[in-house]
């Protein structure tokens, strides 16, 4: 089959005879469609993520496809159905192999890619404006990397939630989509003083950083007390050192947040959380936004233009 493949932290290729994956107990083999990108695949290709997959392997999170063959003592989904599933890596090649638990059947109305941009994306603001921070109707919720691949999901389920979005990117073209998707308020940070503008707006309530430093330490000084602050990634790279006192004299909580820790102690909370997700678009309640679509050939592209910041919403590769 075809398939990119990492053979270590400085070779990433292209190869069209890698080895077709057969199913284990438990597994499913998935005729792959698409293959959403997220940050965290860059990490895994570097061999900086939380979990190293020994290589060589395909990075790609987030898939698409149709069940092609059930592996011992798997009888649901059928062979044929049109499911997404969260697998860790593998996406980006013609098949993988992936948990029966983990495949969600896909309502008739999303087609492939919608399906590979969807879950996490989705599901990672869901979860934690939801069921972490429990953000409530008329607080304030701030935003920052408020146009990429999860930013924007949360921009757009705080709207539906409720809440008055501050959103925070670089940029007018970034702001503007986050605007589209429901913002309120806009900063850009290239120019503005998050901080500043952030008080000036009488504080946050949640707040949902996927950057880090510098912006998580001016956004948490431009907390309201009892604020909840929530880290879902360092995209800058600078992981914050939080002053403690600082928690102390707002009462403060700072969560941490992983969405794929779930899969292993709690999962039933992303599958409920994936199950209101589909049902909400099936509504036509959520507009997913895809900036880049590329073939499968030219993944190595899809991910320089994640790693160069150049996308609003998401990256998908289609098979």
């Amino acid at each position: 089959m075809r398939a990119l493949q990492v053979v270590d932290e400085n070779e990433t290729k292209f190869v069209t005879d890698a080895a077709r994956p057969e199913p284990g107990p438990g597994e499913v083999i998935i005729r792959v469609r698409a293959c959403a990108l997220n940050f965290a695949d860059l990490l895994m290709i570097k061999g900086t993520y939380q979990e190293k997959p020994p290589k060589p392997f395909s990075p790609g999170m987030e898939v698409a496809g149709e069940v092609e063959a059930l592996g011992e003592g798997v009888t649901s989904p059928k062979v044929s159905t049109r499911v997404a599933v969260y697998g860790g890596y593998g996406g980006l090649a013609e098949y993988g192999v992936f948990p029966a638990a983990l495949c969600a059947p896909l309502p008739d109305a999303m087609d492939f890619e919608t399906a590979a941009a969807f879950q996490v994306a989705y599901s990672t603001s869901h979860v934690a404006l939801d069921y972490r921070a429990k953000l409530q109707k008329g607080e304030t919720l701030l935003v920052t990397g408020a146009a990429g691949g999860v930013g924007l999901t949360a921009v757009e389920l705080g709207h539906k939630m409720g809440a008055t979005v501050i959103a925070a990117a670089r940029g007018v073209d970034k702001l503007t989509v986050a605007k589209e998707h429901g913002a309120n308020h806009l900063i850009d940070t290239d120019t503005d003083d998050l901080r500043e503008v952030v008080k000036s707006l009488g504080g946050a309530d949640v707040v949902y950083d996927v950057i880090g430093d510098p912006l998580f330490t001016a956004a948490l000084r431009a907390c309201k007390p009892e604020a909840r602050v929530l880290t879902i990634g360092f995209a800058a790279g600078e992981v914050p050192q939080i002053a403690a006192n600082h928690l102390l004299v707002k009462n403060i909580d700072v969560m941490g947040f992983y969405w794929g820790g779930y899969l292993k102690f709690k999962p039933e909370v992303l599958t409920d959380s994936l199950s209101a997700l589909f049902k909400m678009y099936e509504r036509g309640e959520l507009a997913p936004h895809i900036s880049h679509r590329f073939a499968l050939e030219d993944a190595s592209d899809a991910l320089e233009v994640l790693r160069a910041r150049k996308s609003t919403g998401k990256v998908v590769v289609t098979v």
